[in-house]
């Protein structure tokens, strides 16, 4: 069953939410503490845990502490997830950089580039030429990396990608990628959200 990207950011977002409960002592959540945490209905935080078999009951609600160790087991994060940087220009090492991916576990561990002067395979977090990524990506375990290469070049990096053991692309190149059957891609145009968003404050001065 492959579960849609709305259920899956509620289900981060409840799990983000219990998060910030059990820092606070609280032991039992209910769907209704959700609900209104998140902004959705009572009945659709059931609806999105029994989904996963994640049961409580009306006056008990759900334990806290047993819930997020499911979720984190059905998110991925009960263990450390390792990415990849593919294109280690400037945005490529701003990512490499970002001081959030540990606080939600994540971790950048390995950056590509096929250019000479960006090669620093000794630095803590290692550049290496794209030659070694298939090799690299099997040795590690690798499932997930993230595409930051010119468009020209996309779409090649990207069918090598899929002939390893990755598993999920996040696509920061300016043109839309295509995934396949088991490798599922998430492009992300920035200049098109800063279109759009110009568009709606321009809509929004209009109506006013």
């Amino acid at each position: 069953m492959r579960t849609n990207e709305e259920v899956i950011n509620r289900l981060l977002k409840y799990r983000n939410v219990m998060q910030k409960m059990k820092g606070l002592g609280f032991v039992r959540v209910f769907s209704d503490n959700l609900a209104d945490a998140v902004g959705v209905s009572p009945s659709l935080v059931r609806k999105d845990f029994s989904m996963f078999d994640l049961t409580g009951n009306k006056r008990g609600g759900y334990q806290l502490e047993v819930l997020l160790k499911k979720l984190n087991v059905i998110l991925g994060k009960d263990k450390k997830q390792k990415i990849i940087i593919v294109g280690c220009g400037k945005m490529g090492r701003a990512l490499m950089n970002y001081n959030g991916f540990p606080r939600v576990g994540i971790r950048v561990v390995a950056g590509f580039d096929s250019e000479p002067a960006l090669l620093a395979p000794d630095a803590p977090i290692p550049i290496l030429h794209v030659s070694k990524m298939k090799e690299y990506i099997a040795k590690n375990g690798i499932k997930l990396a993230v595409l930051t290469v010119p468009e020209p070049s996309a779409q090649s990096i990207l069918d090598s990608l899929m002939k390893t053991e990755i598993r999920g692309v996040v696509n920061f190149a300016p043109i839309p990628l295509r995934g396949s059957d088991t490798c599922l891609i998430h492009n992300i145009n920035i200049e098109q959200e800063f279109e759009k968003l110009f568009y709606q404050i321009q809509f929004a001065d209009r109506e006013e």
